[in-house]
C-alpha cells in the first residue's frame, strides 16, 4: 500500500521477524532462518543487489579468514547456503580443489553472498527502510520502506533484528574536503577506491592513510601501476598513526579472541576495562596481513634494483592535523607523535584508509521513530544482551537485535566474519524460542579469566559464572 492509502489491518502482513540491512551479517541469520519453516521472515535493504565493499573488491585481495568462515558453515555445515555447496552450483570444486586455497578471493566471497541472496525468497532488494516504530496497541513494530521508484510499503514484525552495516571514518581535517564535490575522486575514503582507480593512479603523487589492511591494499595497488622501472605512476606515500607497520595479530591461540569465550569474558568486565581492551587489542582486527605487507615489502624491492629510488615512503607514527588545497593538489600538516615535530606533505591526491564504525540509522529518529524506546549508554550506544538484544524501555513488548554494533559490549569479534554465524545462530535460537541451531558452550583452549576448578587448577579459586542472558545487560540494572 501507499502511504496515503488507509492503513488496513488485515491487509499488512505480519512477520515473525524482519531484519533490515542485507549484508553479510544479516544474510547469514537469513540463510540460517531457511531451516525453520516455521518462522516467516523478511530482510530488507536499499541497494539494488547485494554487494560487499564493492571499492575494495581488487584483484588478488582475499578473506582475511578461512573460507569455512562463511554464511553458515561454522553452525550448520550441512546448510545448503554453504561456500562448498555454492562452488559445486557453480562447477568450481575442482579448481577451488586444486588451487589449494584457505583464504578466498574477497570477489569470489561477493559472489557467493550474492548467490545466496538470489536463492533465498525473504531478501529483497530496492526497499529503503525510512521507518521504524512501535505500535503499542498491536504490540508489533512497525517497518516502512520504499522503493527506488517511490512506492511506499509497511510491515510488521513480532521481532526485529539491524544489520545496517558501518559507515566510512574519516579524519575531521580531510571531512571538508571529501564533502566538497569540487575534489571528488582526489579526497576520498579507501571505499570509494576502485571507482576511481584509474584516476589516482594517473596522477603524479598519491598520500594513503591508515594501517589498516585497506591501507595496505590500497598502497600495494597503487605500487603496481608504476612501471618496471619505476619512473612511470604515482609516487606512493603511506602514512599511519600506529608506531607501526603492524602484521594482524593471527598466531592460533591468539586467534581465540574470536570464539564465544572470549564474548562471555569479554560482557563480564566493568565498562572501563572493556573500553581499555578494545584499544590496546588493535593487533587483533585492525592489522595487516603478513602476505600483504611481504608483498608491499617486495614491489619495493624490484623497483630499486640497480640503485633506483623508491617512488615510495612509508610513515608511520604520523597523525593528520591540517588539510588545506593547493594550487596543484593538497598540503597536509602532519605531527611526528614520538619525536613531537610538526612537517608538511605536498601531495596530488588523498585516500583515506581510516576505517568504518557503527552509526544510528536515521529511520531511528522519524516520526515515532523507535530511537527514543531505546535505552542507550552515556555514550549514545545500544545497550546489548547475550543473545544481541538491545534493551528497550519497559513498554515494548517485541525484541529488538542488533549485529556488528556491539565491540563495546562484545569485544573485537564484532566485525569480524568468523563469529558471523554463531552470533547469526544465537540470535535465531531467541527469536524461535528454541535451538534451531547447536551454538558450542566451549571453543577455545585459553581461559580468559580466573580459572574455575578442575584438574591441574587450585581448588580456591571462586567459581564465576557466564553472564545471565537477559534482556536487560548487566550494566542496565538499576
Amino acid at each position: 500500500m501507499t502511504e496515503s492509502e488507509p492503513e488496513s489491518e488485515s491487509s499488512t502482513p505480519v512477520y515473525d521477524l524482519v531484519g533490515i540491512g542485507i549484508g553479510p551479517f544479516n544474510l547469514s541469520l537469513a540463510a540460517l532462518a531457511d531451516g525453520a519453516p516455521e518462522l516467516r521472515t523478511l530482510f530488507l535493504d536499499a541497494k539494488p543487489a547485494f554487494s560487499w565493499h564493492p571499492g575494495l573488491l581488487m584483484e588478488g585481495t582475499t578473506l582475511q579468514v578461512p573460507f569455512l568462515a562463511d554464511l553458515v558453515t561454522m553452525v550448520d555445515p550441512t546448510s545448503p547456503w554453504s561456500y562448498l555447496n555454492y562452488l559445486r552450483h557453480h562447477d568450481r570444486m575442482f579448481p577451488f580443489f586444486f588451487s589449494e586455497r584457505f583464504h578466498i578471493p574477497r570477489r569470489e566471497y561477493d559472489a557467493y553472498c550474492r548467490w545466496v541472496t538470489e536463492g533465498l525468497p525473504s531478501c529483497q532488494f530496492d526497499a529503503y527502510v525510512h521507518q521504524l516504530g512501535w505500535d503499542e496497541r498491536r504490540e508489533l513494530f512497525v517497518v516502512g520502506h520504499r522503493t527506488a521508484d517511490g512506492a511506499r510499503t509497511r510491515v510488521l514484525a513480532r521481532q526485529v533484528v539491524l544489520g545496517v552495516g558501518t559507515n566510512p571514518v574519516v579524519p575531521e581535517p580531510l571531512r571538508p574536503l571529501i564533502s566538497d564535490t569540487a575534489h571528488t575522486g582526489r579526497v576520498l575514503h579507501s571505499a570509494d577506491y576502485r571507482t576511481h582507480r584509474a584516476r589516482l593512479a594517473a596522477c603524479d603523487d598519491v598520500t594513503v592513510i591508515g594501517a589498516g589492511q585497506s591501507g595496505a591494499e590500497v598502497a600495494l595497488d597503487l605500487l603496481r601501476h608504476q612501471d618496471g622501472a619505476g619512473a612511470g605512476g604515482p609516487y606512493v606515500r603511506w602514512l599511519a598513526r600506529t608506531n607501526a607497520f603492524a602484521p594482524m595479530e593471527y598466531s592460533k591461540i591468539g586467534l581465540e579472541h574470536f570464539t564465544p569465550d572470549y564474548i562471555r569474558y569479554f560482557r563480564a568486565l566493568p565498562e572501563d576495562r572493556r573500553e581499555q581492551l578494545v584499544r590496546e587489542q588493535w593487533q587483533l582486527y585492525k592489522g595487516v596481513s603478513d602476505e600483504t605487507l611481504g608483498e608491499l615489502h617486495d614491489e619495493m624491492y624490484e623497483r630499486t634494483i640497480g640503485g633506483t629510488d623508491p617512488r615510495a615512503a612509508l610513515h608511520p607514527g604520523v597523525e593528520i592535523v591540517a588539510a588545506e588545497v593547493t594550487a596543484d593538489g593538497y598540503a597536509l600538516t602532519c605531527r611526528h607523535a614520538q619525536q613531537d615535530a610538526l612537517f608538511e606533505i605536498r601531495t596530488s591526491a588523498i585516500v583515506s584508509a581510516t576505517g568504518y564504525a557503527a552509526s544510528r540509522p536515521a529511520f531511528l529518529d522519524g516520526e515515532h521513530g523507535l530511537g527514543a524506546l531505546v535505552d542507550w549508554d552515556a555514550q549514545g550506544r545500544y545497550r546489548i544482551d547475550g543473545d544481541y538484544r538491545v534493551a528497550l524501555e519497559p513498554g515494548v513488548s517485541g525484541r529488538l537485535y542488533v549485529q556488528n554494533a556491539e565491540m563495546h559490549t562484545h569485544g573485537v569479534g564484532a566485525p569480524d566474519l568468523t563469529l558471523g554465524a554463531w552470533r547469526a545462530a544465537t540470535i535465531l535460537n531467541a527469536v524461535a524460542g528454541r535451538t534451531v541451531l547447536r551454538v558450542p558452550e566451549r571453543a577455545a583452549w585459553t581461559t580468559f579469566g580466573v580459572p574455575r576448578p578442575g584438574p591441574g587448577t587450585d581448588s580456591a579459586h571462586p567459581r564465576i559464572p557466564a553472564p545471565a542472558r537477559s534482556a536487560v545487560p548487566e550494566e542496565n540494572v538499576r
